[in-house]
């Protein structure tokens, strides 16, 4: 038994709780309760909880005295969804009194408590694990963890796309080493154990390619890390950033600053050429006169006479690398009129296919018949397309297939021309360079390097674009794009 002094501790412990302590009998009859329950509800010993508390004509639904009776034990009040804050915080606990006569039930203690921890926590960890998952599945880039078997554990969607594995077929089957060829995967994992890639644990904007479900290998850019419980490794997590789309940028623009040298490159050789070709002009000019003069007044030994030949000969092969670099600095375009890009390149094969050197050439024509007319300069146009064809027949040493095809671009505003032969192809480091001045792939003495120089700059000039593909041993295609409009071009006369 206690003693008084014990009782009376017990009641001021009671007292001195900053919760609400209420006695209940088994009929719900409120018939005692601490000092702080008393301040909140003045005046209400004697009385229903439920009726008094909540103005309930009956117990509550959720009522943690009467599961506490039936259990005969402690009990928990469960929040449902009709719970108000008030109503769930009052009697948040229960425990059954029992007589000290016969071990029945006599009252019921309710008892008030704010959340403990550990139901905070909970709570918070649910709410952060569902803001997390939730995080990870929009992401866009993709998220795959795994444990140390490898198991993949998290793999979202973006993870999906890249991989072209489903959600299911990661989590079900997959291992995290299906998605690095050879033994990548291990590589990554020494590099994230070592403080030389971002620190340990962590792997920072590492190149590597992954394998797909079909067997393709795409780029990616991978960070990673290592999921610790203490020091204990328990599992990696890797953010995967799909590299094509960059890459593809990055090449097309280095393409197009490549494209914009080429371009100023041919603009200064023009002016450059021009300027000495017109100084050549005359000294040549003086050389071709008084070789012929030698030629005609003086009488002359027969070797003597074949090297006067021979200069003449050479002046003369001077004379026509001047005219073409002079043609080759003629920049604008001065007649541009609507014209018939298939006609065009049908009288060009007439002027051409009778030639000896196309007498065991095969001609394939591919023409559009709903090619709409191009603003070009017919004349240069026409030069650009005997070029080319030239060029090709020669490089078939007359004999071979040549393939001529037009056709518009997908969105319309271009029409394209393709002009194929079966030659023995251009060497892929001479390939960059054919069309700058000066650079041929002939023998010396066979060509000036001019030609694809000017046509190069013909296409510039009418806002088009002229490329070239070659298998070494195959076939060569050069590939023009002129636009269908003449906005934006310089210098040029529409003749309109």
């Amino acid at each position: 038994m206690r003693t008084e002094a014990e009782k009376e501790y017990l009641i001021r412990a009671i007292d001195a709780s900053g919760q609400t302590f209420i006695i209940v009998s088994t009929e719900f009859e409120i018939i005692a309760a601490n000092k702080f329950t008393m301040g909140l509800y003045p005046n209400f010993i004697g009385k229903n909880c439920h009726e008094h508390l909540y103005g309930l004509g009956a117990p509550c639904e959720n009522c943690a005295a009467i599961k506490a009776m039936e259990l005969k034990q402690p009990a928990l009040r469960d929040r449902n969804n009709g719970d108000t804050y008030q109503h769930w915080k009052s009697c948040r606990f229960s425990y059954p009194i029992y007589s000290e006569k016969n071990n029945d039930i006599e009252a019921m203690a309710m008892i008030d408590f704010e959340r403990t921890s550990s139901e905070e926590m909970e709570g918070k960890l649910k709410r952060t694990n569902a803001f997390l998952r939730n995080l990870i599945l929009s992401s866009v880039d993709g998220v795959i963890a795994a444990d140390k078997t490898g198991k993949i554990l998290v793999f979202n969607e973006a993870a999906a796309e890249i991989s072209s594995y489903s959600i299911k077929e990661a989590l079900d089957h997959l291992d995290i080493r299906d998605f690095y060829p050879g033994d990548k995967a291990r590589d990554i994992m020494k590099k994230l154990r070592s403080d030389d890639y971002g620190g340990k644990g962590k792997l920072k904007s590492y190149q590597v390619d992954v394998l797909r479900k079909h067997g393709e290998t795409i780029p990616i850019n991978l960070n990673a890390a290592i999921v610790y419980e203490g020091k204990k490794e328990v599992a990696s997590i890797g953010f995967f950033h799909d590299m094509r789309d960059e890459l593809k940028m990055k090449s097309d623009l280095e393409k197009t600053q490549g494209q914009l040298l080429q371009a100023e490159k041919m603009s200064s050789l023009g002016k450059l050429s021009a300027g000495v070709a017109h100084q050549l002009n005359n000294p040549l000019g003086g050389i071709t006169l008084f070789a012929k003069l030698i030629l005609e007044e003086y009488e002359l030994e027969e070797n003597l006479s074949e090297d006067i030949n021979r200069i003449l000969q050479d002046a003369q092969r001077c004379r026509d690398t001047v005219k073409e670099l002079l043609e080759f600095a003629r920049q604008t375009s001065h007649m541009i009129r609507l014209q018939n890009i298939n006609e065009a390149l049908a009288r060009t094969l007439f002027l051409l296919e009778n030639q000896s050197l196309f007498q065991n050439i095969k001609i394939d024509k591919n023409f559009s018949t709903d090619l709409p007319q191009v603003p070009v300069d017919i004349q240069q146009i026409n030069h650009v397309f005997m070029n080319i064809i030239l060029n090709a027949a020669q490089a078939m040493d007359g004999d071979g297939k040549l393939k001529l095809k037009t056709s518009r671009s997908k969105n319309k505003e271009r029409v394209i021309i393709e002009i194929s032969d079966t030659g023995p192809g251009i060497p892929e480091d001479a390939l960059e360079h054919i069309f700058e001045p000066f650079f041929t792939t002939k023998e010396e003495g066979k060509g000036t390097g001019l030609g694809l120089s000017m046509v190069y700059g013909i296409i510039e000039n009418h806002g088009g674009k002229i490329s070239a593909h070659s298998k070494a041993g195959k076939e060569t295609t050069f590939i023009i794009e002129l636009p269908l409009t003449v906005e934006n071009r310089e210098g040029e006369n529409s003749g309109e």
